[in-house]
């Protein structure tokens, strides 16, 4: 890339597009090497690719039309077959790293029972050294646990932190993040990509710090051996309050009915037998709001007793197969559905012709082998043998809103999805999910947006109960494939941040995409990173997008392009947006003058400057002036250091642009002006003067020379300096 010319250069360079890299899989392991330490290391070199940025074209075509829908978070329906990309309940309180206020840990704590005696053992440990770790089984309560030890020390008033659970044990006490008299939490701790990275000597040195500054750090983490063995002495077994005595202490805050004997007695039978204190409350709850029937309804669990009654009656391979691909195929059209369970039937028979065990039992009504007879009655039986679990609708399909619909088998609920995929992974083994992994690869691989959406919702819900086969046998091959399956891919990474207790697993499967494991998974990492992992984790993500930036051509011109994109998701949530134009400027105002990292830092400002929203044509940064009030100084101190180097021609093109869109809404005039006062403050006169020259001519455009766009750049420019 040419280095960035100096200031006061009428336009910026022209540069080419460099030649593309490797194709994504292509590199052979280690053929790339990155030195140890923040420093950025070279690119993938090897020979080129004519479609490489055709395909990430495409790619990121995918991911728009899907972010359109959903704004932020991946919300709201995907494709034609109603797939809602997003993620229905909010996230608990300390997910996202940053301040946990008073009222999100009292609202999270409303009904806790601290469980004994974990709860007093791993007290007396915090106070003790500072720091302690919760382990145990999922759901059973660390998170809330965490939240409650804090309060118990510092007080219920105390505003905690939570950090990234990504970050390093080890390199807490040289970050200068602690704080005195602060306490910190970290849910669902991965720890470090390299393990051994993590020493019982750099713990205790954290531990003497957190005790010198008065502070105190809950961590809560799986039973991993290895995290064990570096945590040790510092772990506590978390477990479970009891649910039924969880019940009563609910009953006793919402001052519940008194109910009759036969009904109490189901109701606490039921309770009994729940593992998540969740589950307990949500009964609770729906006794106070719904009453008594609505309270059986909800802990008796009809959805679980329908899925396991159906497995119970070992269904033959031809009424298994089709439930096993709707589980990773629900909505889409019927037809596309019987396509791809042939498939799936082929992929099964192709296993049993090997001399393997057969997927499941044959029919002992008709012998028929999977994907049976033509002329059978095959969608009214299935129908009929599926019964309470699987329904049809009709839905359009993209671009047919007013036009016609399509047939699409659904499940009658949206949790019956999660129970069989759940069912599927508790009884049946290799000789299922090999040739159900081979068709899904297939799908990854061929199949269209809306079914691959499908699919990875699907795989994220066999994630929560499977992760590392999720990860090995499919996420690892799609990430470093084309693009299709890195799409695919990174929408699985999505999808699991549904679940709490998979988000920080995600992170850490994409940050181990970024180090050193080829072009391909680097490109699939930047894919990943916005969207729900990077409202999860804004540092996260903002930090190793701008770390990809400085890799080869391909893979950072897909890092620019996901920055660009999450400022597009973070439209609407103001402090997202200023995080990201603070730091963009940050990175550029900490890079020497004329230097390789500066051009990559101003290329990127360029592209977010210039970048539209995502739901319309109009310039993004108009919708942010207009919305975001706290981000006027950053813009300007953007467009000030663009101004200043060779890009200054498409600064002002871009700032052209936005005053246009802006020049029918009186009410931003103030905010335009604020924007020309922060232009003014980091330039020179002579820079000042050279910006009102160069605005000058790019107003005399046709498309701008209108009376209300130059009275709004009058408003920027105003009078000049001196009078």
């Amino acid at each position: 890339m040419a280095e960035t010319p100096e200031p006061d250069a009428p336009y910026g360079p022209v540069t080419g597009e460099p030649a593309p890299e490797d194709p994504a899989g292509a590199a052979e392991a280690g053929a790339e090497y990155f030195p140890p330490g923040p420093g950025p290391g070279p690119g993938p070199g090897g020979g080129d690719e004519p479609d490489a940025h055709e395909q990430d074209n495409r790619g990121y075509d995918e991911l728009r039309d899907v972010q359109q829908l959903v704004n932020n978070n991946f919300y709201g329906v995907v494709d034609a077959s109603g797939a809602a990309f997003g993620f229905g309940a909010a996230s608990s309180p300390g997910l996202t790293p940053g301040t946990i206020e008073p009222g999100e840990a009292a609202q999270a704590l409303r009904f806790y029972v601290p469980p004994q005696p974990c709860f007093d053992e791993a007290l007396t440990m915090l106070r003790e050294d500072g720091l302690v770790v919760l382990t145990g089984q999922d759901d059973c309560g660390r998170g809330a646990g965490a939240l409650a030890l804090l309060r118990t020390i510092l007080g219920d008033r105390a505003r905690l932190r939570s950090l990234s659970p990504a970050d390093a044990l080890a390199e807490l006490t040289a970050s200068r993040v602690l704080k005195p008299g602060q306490g910190y939490v970290i849910l669902d701790y991965v720890g470090e990509l390299q393990v051994e990275a993590v020493q019982a000597y750099e713990i205790r040195r954290l531990s003497e710090e957190l005790r010198r500054e008065g502070s105190y750090l809950v961590v809560t983490a799986d039973d991993t051996t290895l995290r064990r063995l570096a945590l040790r002495d510092h772990c506590v077994r978390w477990r479970a309050p009891d649910p039924v005595e969880l019940f009563r202490h609910c009953g006793e805050e919402l001052a519940l009915a008194d109910l009759g004997p036969d009904t109490e007695k189901e109701l606490l039978d039921r309770v009994a037998e729940q593992r998540r204190p969740a589950d307990v409350v949500a009964v609770a709850l729906a006794l106070s709001h719904k009453g008594p029937e609505e309270a059986l309804e909800t802990v008796r669990d009809r959805d679980r007793e329908r899925v396991r009654d159906w497995f119970g009656k070992r269904p033959p391979a031809d009424d298994l197969l089709p439930l096993a691909a709707l589980a990773f195929l629900e909505g889409v059209p019927e037809r596309t559905f019987e396509k791809e369970c042939a498939v799936l039937a082929a992929h099964v028979r192709a296993w049993e012709q090997s001399g393997e065990a057969p997927a499941a039992e044959p029919d002992p009504a008709t012998g028929a082998p999977p994907g049976g007879a033509a002329a059978d009655q095959s969608r009214a039986r299935w129908r009929e043998r599926s019964v309470g679990l699987v329904t049809t609708e009709y839905r359009y399909g993209p671009g047919r809103e007013g036009g016609r619909s399509e047939r699409c088998l659904v499940f009658a609920s949206p949790r019956v999805r999660g129970l069989v995929i759940a069912e599927l992974h508790e009884l049946y083994g290799y000789a299922l999910w090999y040739p159900l992994r081979r068709w899904l690869g297939h799908l990854a691989l061929h199949g269209d947006l809306g079914a691959r959406t499908e699919v990875a919702r699907g795989v994220a819900l066999l994630a929560r109960h499977a992760l590392v086969e999720v990860d090995e046998y499919l996420l690892k091959v799609w990430s470093d494939g084309v693009t299709s399956q890195r799409v695919t891919a990174v929408l699985t990474l999505q999808f699991m941040c549904d679940a709490d207790r998979l988000a920080p697993q995600a992170l850490n499967i994409v940050l181990g995409w970024v180090d050193n494991r080829g072009a391909g998974r680097a490109l699939s990492a930047a894919m990943a990173l916005p969207g729900r992992l990077g409202s999860l984790y804004r540092l996260d993500a903002l930090y190793w997008l701008w770390f990809l930036t400085q890799r080869g051509e391909r893979i950072a011109s897909s890092a620019r392009r996901s920055l660009v994109l999450l400022l597009q998701t973070a439209e609407h949530d103001p402090e997202h947006t200023v995080l990201v134009l603070r730091y963009t400027r940050t990175v550029i105002e900490r890079t020497a003058r004329g230097s390789r990292e500066r051009s990559i830092a101003l290329t990127t400002a360029l592209q977010l400057l210039e970048a539209t929203r995502l739901d319309a044509a109009e310039p993004l940064t108009a919708e942010l002036l207009r919305s975001v009030p706290d981000g006027v100084r950053h813009l300007g101190a953007l467009w000030a250091h663009l101004l200043h180097s060779g890009y200054r021609g498409k600064a002002v093109t871009a700032l052209c642009r936005t005053l246009a869109r802006l020049r029918d809404d009186p009410s931003v005039t103030g905010t335009v002006r604020e924007l020309g006062e922060a232009l003014r403050d980091a330039m020179t006169a002579r820079q000042w003067a050279a910006l009102r020259h160069h605005l000058t001519i790019a107003l005399r455009h046709p498309e701008h020379a209108l009376p209300t766009t130059h009275r709004l750049a009058r408003a920027l420019i105003g009078p000049p300096r001196g009078r």
